[in-house]
């Protein structure tokens, strides 16, 4: 009995290892999809100050555009981007806000990613700004397609517009 235990053990960690191993093919490897681009306005960050979790910033979301394959429209005044930045240069951030298609449907969004400046391996100077947005849109409406999908996002930065510009793809 106890041979028989040891090599079914053995038999399952050779399995989990040969599975531990395994690099993705290409066709394995999730794709990307650009789905929009928003162009979001911003009133003046406050902070908090120093909390138990580190300092919060909170940055006011008083509008902007969005526009991409198959939708288009406007951001609602009223969010606002919720940061909390550590000693070490990692900044998490959480923005909750929501946007109007042109057709007159609402969706909520909830952007969450980090943002991390410091040094690379070789000492150089390092800079990643990534986030994943969530949107809830009415299940009933052309938009529901947003709903059933994981998407990330990262800035574009444009000298000539004040705010924040957020490329976002779908991964498909």
């Amino acid at each position: 009995m106890k041979r028989m235990i040891v090599w079914a053990m053995t038999a399952l960690l050779a399995l989990s290892a040969s599975a531990q191993n395994h690099v993705p093919s290409a066709e394995e490897t999730p794709q990307l999809e650009f789905a929009l681009q928003l162009r979001v306005t911003l009133d003046a960050a406050y902070s908090v100050g120093e909390t138990q979790h580190g300092r919060r910033t909170v940055i006011p979301i008083t509008g902007g555009t969005f526009e991409g394959p198959g939708l288009k429209g406007t951001i609602i005044n009223g969010g606002a981007d919720y940061q909390l930045a550590n000693a070490a240069g990692r900044t998490e951030i959480e923005a909750i806000y929501s946007i109007r298609t042109d057709d007159g449907v609402y969706i909520h969004v909830r952007n969450r990613g980090i943002i991390c400046s410091g040094k690379d391996d070789s000492g150089r100077p390092s800079f990643y700004f990534r986030a994943a947005p969530q949107f809830e849109a009415p299940a009933d409406s052309r938009y529901a397609w947003l709903n059933n999908a994981l998407f990330v996002c990262q800035p574009a930065f444009d000298p000539n517009f004040k705010g924040i510009v957020l490329n976002v793809w779908k991964v498909k």
